[in-house]
């Protein structure tokens, strides 16, 4: 090796260096590069997110008010005609509630009011039958008055008519409400058809199944009768669906909702009725009452925990 080779060794070694120096620093910029179009696509997937869960807060808010609107009009016309507005006032309270909260809701909190707002239109539909009816009858009871006869004695024999027929109604309200559900028992039943009475829990109830016998009475007279069923929350709300058959039904005068309903032609045979119910969300841990209604009376009541 001569002396005149060394340099250009060195001056090779220093090349090469820099060339591995740049490969990194372009590397480092490619990387960074990346970094920043990720972190900008996930800033940018989050707002579009949140604007999402914006426009969706404002259409159920928009949803809230119409459907109060339209529950305060048939308020004011059925307490015009004289029905009983109770259910829909509670409906109305709780949206009116719902609407006051100043709150960002979920997804998942707007699903399920939409499906509630869902629901409670099947319930103005009924409601718009009811004003009909309600009509109909303010339009009989008033050509039935303008046709009445203004000597006493006309006014007297259509008392007597009017209080005749209360009787007979009173009298079957007695007799229908001597009805008595006997050996009631409620099942939870699980997504493969298999059915537990000693524990309730979440993952076995996709439904729940409440079976009862009705007791013989040889007073009561035989005809349809309509069976009214009650699930009762640990804070004694009732558990309803307008979209999976529940309703309303008068008790003392008031009007009350129902979990699930059946009319059966009662022949005092010690009939079985037999009632499912899927309530398609989680039942909150808790004693839960059960409780069985016809004409106009409780007929029998049971319970069952979730834990």
């Amino acid at each position: 090796m001569t002396q005149g080779e060394l340099p250009d060794k060195k001056s090779s070694g220093t090349e090469n260096g820099k060339n591995i120096l740049i490969v990194v620093l372009i590397i480092l910029v490619i990387l960074s590069g990346w970094r920043l179009f990720n972190d900008h696509r996930e800033k940018s997937k989050k707002n579009e997110e949140i604007l999402i869960l914006t426009e969706d807060n404002s259409e159920l808010n928009i949803r809230l008010d119409s459907m109060t609107f339209q529950l305060d009009l048939r308020i004011q016309e059925i307490e015009r005609l004289g029905g009983n507005v109770d259910s829909l006032i509670q409906i109305k309270e709780q949206l009116v509630r719902e609407r006051q909260l100043e709150i960002n809701r979920t997804a998942a909190e707007i699903a399920t009011l939409n499906a509630q707002i869902d629901s409670y239109s099947g319930l103005l539909k009924q409601k718009d039958g009811d004003i009909l009816r309600l009509r109909k009858q303010n339009q009989q009871l008033f050509s039935e008055n303008r046709e009445l006869k203004s000597s006493k004695a006309e006014v007297e024999e259509e008392v007597v008519k009017l209080n005749s027929r209360t009787d007979e109604l009173e009298q079957k309200v007695t007799l229908a409400s001597r009805l008595k559900a006997e050996n009631i028992r409620v099942a939870a039943v699980n997504s493969r058809g298999r059915e537990r009475e000693d524990e309730f829990r979440n993952r076995q109830l996709s439904k729940l199944k409440v079976s009862f016998f009705i007791a013989e009475n040889n007073v009561a007279p035989e005809g349809i009768r309509d069976v009214y069923v009650q699930v009762l929350t640990p804070n004694e709300q009732v558990i309803f669906d307008i979209a999976k058959g529940s309703g309303t039904f008068e008790l003392d005068g008031k009007e009350v909702f129902y979990t699930a309903k059946q009319d059966f032609i009662f022949t005092n045979s010690q009939q079985q009725l037999t009632y499912y119910y899927e309530k398609g969300s989680d039942y909150a841990k808790g004693l839960y009452t059960v409780k069985v209604f016809s004409g106009g009376a409780e007929i029998g009541r049971s319970s069952f925990e979730v834990k």
